[in-house]
């Protein structure tokens, strides 16, 4: 294995985002924090590092350096390579943000009237 990693690259090895430029964007906009300190994406991870990211959905994401890794893995096999370390009320904080932002119909009630479509954007605040 290697002894550095740039963190872009680490963090799309483990799955945490979809693409590299991704994960560099996270970086440039202060996603992604090591040390209470905001990353570059050139910034070099190494094994120990605790990385907090805020990702998609708001989620505050903590996570330990347990080893370093060339290519992107498997899902399965991200365990061997960080240790989760955030804790699960984050989790049920997230899932209970989704579960508020969502909408529902009863089955059977047809398309929202007007009126409807009106309501529901005044609760989503998006008046």
């Amino acid at each position: 294995m290697e002894d550095r990693i740039r963190i872009d690259k680490f963090l799309w090895t483990v799955r945490l985002f979809k693409t590299r430029s991704v994960a560099s964007e996270a970086c440039n906009a202060g996603k992604i924090k090591i040390r209470d300190v905001n990353v570059k994406p050139s910034r070099e991870v190494v094994v120990g590092d605790e990385i907090h990211a805020l990702l998609e959905g708001g989620l505050h994401k903590t996570i330990r350096v347990k080893a370093l890794l060339k290519n992107r893995i498997g899902a399965k096999l991200v365990s061997e390579y960080i240790e989760d370390l955030t804790p699960p009320e984050e989790y049920e904080r997230v899932f209970l943000l989704q579960k508020m932002m969502s909408e529902k119909r009863e089955r059977g009630s047809g398309r929202p009237t007007k009126k409807d479509r009106r309501e529901l954007d005044w609760l989503k605040g998006d008046c």
